[in-house]
């Protein structure tokens, strides 16, 4: 820009000298030329410095307006760079402070974990239980009791080997579940024998003389027995090999035996939830086998085939592990896809790792689809047809909060399935006000109303409705009666009715009178 400016300017510098050249020109062609020239040469040179002076008037405004341009440019630029480097600042601010946070935030948490693990996880002393030499019966002696907070009357009852008590204690507080859990296996070692009092509690696990399908307290009570064996195994857990000898005795472990040998036969005739894979027999019985370390005690096919029965529960995949199982887990999924039960495989592919073998997506597709499929029949009758609307709709919140618990959201969309959940909802109240009977109308009473007690009214009397067409006023005149009033009054007239006259002199009331003489 700069080159082509004074190139411009060196071209207007050399004008006058361009003028005097062409002055020389067009003097030298008017002496050779033989007529005379209507145009003056004082005239033409007039002409070009106007130009000349138009150019260079021209240029200069160029000029001025390039370096305000420039000016402006430089300015803003600068302005540029400040708000960059403001920004810049702040969003290095803005770091530091998020670091300091998130620093604070791991610190806090890491010092929660520390205090939660330092007062919840079990701290048996080595002097808590004997040697087995020393103490053949599996008694604990000299146990260290961490302090219970919220129930104190669990170490009590666990004292006492109590397991009536303990059952009923729980079921009473059965709605802080979450705590006594944390509590019970503290509890727990203040038992003479932890491992005595919970085979104790399992007795009546399977009455003689109630139907376990009707009977919730029995639900209940079976939901206790796998809490229980849940919590020793998390007392075991915090065992060394000596201490966890001396619990699980020889005796202890025959004895356990012998009711996982009592359950056995009992589960092949259960149907209760076991086709769901919520079946509560058989979760009992898996987690007898795990928390009393007897599973090799019984056939691994026969256990295998348990699987499946409590696959649908929480502690299915621990409960797997436990168990010995996570080698076998393919086989387990795969029969889990085979007979219809894709969420739970799905689940089990998460804890154990097989989510390239078994893709989530596609199996939570294939579930839909077969739950769909049958609710796609239009030739049902209104109650299939329902049952299946219903399943369907069961199927698919099952599959939206199976994608939502392993953040599977981009791989496979929900809201399609939300739009169905909607039309399936809507379509199911639109039945159920077509099935509902009208209610009558209640028609309001005409007439006199009743004399009614008014709570709100403080005087003591009751309140009167007023009648729809109230009494005439006057109706009852008390002063048209008496000696005066009877004396004063006229006696009675009797009229007769003359049939002769048209029109005769009567009122319209039929009552005749005597027309007044008139005067003239």
């Amino acid at each position: 820009m700069m080159e082509d400016t004074r190139s411009v300017a060196s071209l207007m510098d050399s004008t006058s000298s361009k003028i005097q050249q062409l002055q020389k020109a067009f003097a030298e062609l008017e002496s050779q030329c033989a007529v005379t020239f209507n145009l003056k040469w004082n005239e033409l040179e007039e002409h070009f410095h106007g130009l000349e002076r138009s150019l260079k008037r021209r240029f200069h405004e160029l000029e001025d307006q390039e370096k305000e341009y420039e000016t402006k440019t430089r300015k803003a630029q600068e302005l540029l760079e400040k708000k960059k480097a403001a920004v810049e600042a702040k969003e290095k601010a803005s770091l530091e402070r998020l670091q300091k946070k998130r620093d604070a935030a791991v610190f806090a948490i890491n010092t929660a974990l520390d205090k939660y693990n330092n007062n919840n996880a079990p701290n048996i002393s080595a002097k808590a239980f004997a040697a087995e030499d020393e103490n053949l019966d599996g008694t604990v002696q000299d146990a260290e009791i961490s302090p219970v907070k919220a129930y104190p009357e669990l170490v009590k009852l666990c004292e006492d080997m109590d397991s009536a008590g303990l059952h009923k204690f729980v079921s009473d507080n059965r709605k802080n579940l979450a705590l006594l859990k944390e509590e019970i296996p503290v509890a727990l070692k203040a038992a003479a024998n932890p491992a005595s009092l919970v085979l104790d509690s399992l007795e009546g696990f399977y009455p003689t003389t109630t139907d376990g399908k009707k009977d919730a307290n029995l639900l209940g009570m079976r939901r206790t027995c796998i809490m229980l064996m849940e919590c020793l195994s998390v007392l075991l857990s915090g065992l060394d090999s000596n201490s966890l000898v001396a619990v699980l005795s020889e005796d202890v472990k025959d004895r356990a035996k012998g009711v996982a040998e009592g359950w056995s036969p009992l589960l092949e005739t259960i149907d209760m939830d076991a086709g769901n894979g919520n079946s509560l027999e058989a979760h009992a019985f898996l987690q007898l086998l795990a928390t009393f370390g007897i599973v090799s005690e019984f056939e691994e096919d026969g256990i295998l085939k348990l699987i499946p029965m409590v696959s649908r529960r929480r502690q299915a995949a621990e409960l797997c592990r436990s168990l010995g199982l996570s080698e076998k887990m393919p086989g387990v999924i795969e029969v889990l896809v085979d007979s219809g039960k894709q969420i739970d495989a799905v689940n089990l592919a998460f804890a154990f790792g097989l989510t390239e073998k078994f893709p989530p997506v596609e199996l939570l597709k294939c579930y839909l689809t077969e739950t769909s499929r049958s609710s796609s029949q239009g030739n049902a009758s209104p109650a299939v047809q329902d049952d299946f609307n219903e399943r369907e709709l069961t199927g698919l919140k099952a599959v939206i909060k199976c994608v939502e618990e392993h953040n599977l959201e981009e791989q496979y969309p929900v809201e399609p399935l939300h739009k169905r959940i909607l039309q399936l909802e809507k379509t199911k109240a639109e039945k159920k006000r077509a099935t509902e009977p009208t209610k009558p109308q209640t028609k309001r009473p005409r007439g006199p109303q009743p004399r009614v007690t008014d709570n709100n009214n403080k005087t003591g009397y009751g309140r009167v409705i007023p009648e729809r067409y109230p009494q005439y006023l006057y109706d009852n005149r008390q002063f048209l009666s008496g000696p005066i009033m009877a004396a004063q009054a006229p006696p009675p007239q009797t009229y007769t009715f003359s049939p002769a006259a048209a029109h005769g002199n009567f009122y319209g009331n039929c009552y005749q009178y005597q027309a007044p003489p008139y005067f003239h």
